[in-house]
């Protein structure tokens, strides 16, 4: 579902944003609810109506594509200035943070191993090197780990070498609709923050060009999809910015590229049990870098735009999205009849709310290259 729902949105969004979408965690909590494990195992009878309830989400998320397509994206975007999509790009990266620290404790030596491969490759490497320090910073450390023997080839015995990935036909209840569906609007909040991140990593507005409603009416549909076959709502990785600031690669075409590959390669149980040999702590190391940088592209982010932070006005706008978001991503996110809103989707509405009703707003939004963003 994430190979061909990346191939959708590249489809939609003209080809222009380096992004790759993958599984959406905010889901979790209704799925919890409309199909809720039986003895620890799922609820065959229940997941095709949760997964109904996507493909609905993923139609709001068309919906508001339509909506800003119809009023105008500067109409739209003075809701989102830099004081409010700064704060919430660094916090996209604080919030991953501590998954990082967790897969690095399983050994501190392969983590410090990864990142140290990493940073060498990004800083002193030439060429390729330093056109993919991750895959290098990764393989390195796979190496030494299979020289040592941390590497566990138990899972690889019994994989087969090629199947068809397991379908869900989607069916569709109002309660489960009900249940599913009003997440869709604090993903999209996540969305928006994801896409502004990509553009200040990049040096481009993908938000005027192609259009944030082109990005949402791809990651929409792209979740109706995952929906309609058994799979979980996609999303925009945060991830996928940090991977961006490090190796520097910012065509698309490459992302293409890689969800093709990912197309081909869920055919294939063995690739995926390999996959599963790498240890936590590389994985942890490696992320330990990603996470850093999407957090420092959002301090760029507020320095570029020129941010005044003397203004009380900007200042508590600011630490309103930073606190909220942390912290009530320390407790789960908050709990709102069935909708469990996420940290990031809290602080973000938080954030949204706070500059359009605190006085003193300057912001304009620029258009860039607006004769093709019209397209």
């Amino acid at each position: 579902c994430a190979g061909v729902g990346t191939l959708l949105f590249h489809f939609l969004a003209k080809g222009k944003v380096p992004a790759f979408l993958g599984s959406s965690f905010a889901f979790l909590g209704g799925f919890a609810v409309v199909a809720p494990m039986v003895d620890g195992m799922p609820n065959t009878e229940m997941l095709p109506y949760a997964c109904g309830g996507i493909v609905i989400a993923g139609l709001l998320y068309v919906v508001v594509a339509a909506l800003i397509k119809v009023f105008g994206i500067k109409r739209v975007m003075r809701l989102f200035p830099p004081v409010v999509t700064g704060p919430i790009i660094i916090l996209i990266g604080l919030i991953l943070a501590p998954s990082a620290i967790t897969n690095c404790q399983a050994n501190w030596l392969l983590a410090v191993i990864t990142m140290l491969l990493i940073i060498g490759c990004n800083i002193w490497g030439k060429g390729m090197i330093k056109i993919i320090p991750i895959l290098i910073g990764i393989v390195g450390a796979y190496i030494i780990a299979l020289i040592v023997g941390w590497v566990d080839y138990s899972g690889l015995a019994t994989a087969a070498a090629a199947g068809i990935p397991p379908f869900t036909i989607a069916k569709f209840s109002g309660s489960a609709i009900l249940t599913m569906a009003p997440i869709a609007l604090a993903t999209m909040m996540e969305h928006v923050g994801d896409i502004s991140a990509i553009s200040a990593t990049c040096g481009r507005n993908f938000i005027a060009n192609p259009g944030l409603h082109r990005t949402l009416l791809g990651d929409g549909l792209a979740t109706s999809l995952a929906g309609l076959v058994g799979g979980p709502a996609n999303t925009t990785y945060g991830e996928n910015t940090g991977v961006l600031a490090l190796s520097k690669v910012y065509d698309p075409k490459v992302i293409q590229i890689a969800a093709v590959v990912a197309v081909i390669l869920s055919f294939s149980p063995w690739f995926d049990a390999l996959v599963n040999t790498i240890p936590t702590a590389i994985i942890g190391g490696a992320s330990f870098v990603l996470y850093g940088m999407i957090s420092a592209i959002g301090v760029r982010n507020v320095v570029e735009n020129q941010v005044d932070l003397t203004k009380s006005r900007n200042l508590i706008i600011a630490a309103v999205i930073l606190v909220s978001g942390l912290g009530f991503n320390s407790v789960g996110g908050i709990q709102i009849g069935i909708v469990n809103l996420s940290g990031l989707a809290t602080a973000a509405i938080l954030g949204i709310l706070l500059n359009a009703i605190l006085p003193g707003k300057d912001y304009e939004f620029q258009m860039e290259e607006p004769e093709d963003a019209k397209a």
